[in-house]
């Protein structure tokens, strides 16, 4: 069973799209400053998906060697009020090894922005923002089924 850790950005009107992107990549290349160009070369790209709205309840998964990140972001009034906000320090590298990013993306953008993506790279890419929803399910329904033994469990 895979390790999720999850991080809640502040963003419009607490920030705006670009600058969002640019707290989720200074979280993300901590500890991995290699990656900050490579994040920094789809600023454009990422911050329209967050303007887009498309990371409120679709995740952006980050995916590498360690536990798989997946960040939402806040938006309105959840935004300027930041209690579901979780921008904290990851205790681990999220871009450690072969990593990948995986951005949630409106399926009327989803075609320009996988190509755009594709100029870049490809360790960052774009999918349906339905599609995360799709995936959570098949995660928990491939994950070991929890059996507690009654019997011994009452035993004296």
């Amino acid at each position: 069973m895979a390790t999720v850790t999850r991080r809640t950005f502040r963003s419009s009107p607490h920030r705006d799209a670009l600058t969002t992107w640019a707290a989720i990549s200074d979280l993300l290349t901590r500890t991995n400053i290699g990656a900050q160009q490579e994040l920094g070369s789809v600023a454009g790209i990422a911050s329209s998906i967050i303007a887009d709205k498309a990371c409120k309840n679709s995740p952006i998964i980050v995916s590498s060697e360690g536990p798989q990140t997946r960040i939402y972001c806040l938006y309105d009034d959840e935004a300027i009020d930041g209690s579901d906000a979780n921008e904290e320090v990851l205790g681990f590298d999220p871009l450690n090894g072969d990593w990948s990013i995986s951005l949630p993306c409106e399926p009327d953008d989803l075609d320009w922005v996988q190509s755009a993506l594709k100029q870049k790279g490809e360790r960052i890419t774009a999918r349906d923002r339905t599609d995360a929803k799709k995936q959570d399910t098949a995660n928990s329904s491939q994950g070991a089924a929890l059996e507690i033994d009654l019997e011994g469990l009452l035993k004296p």
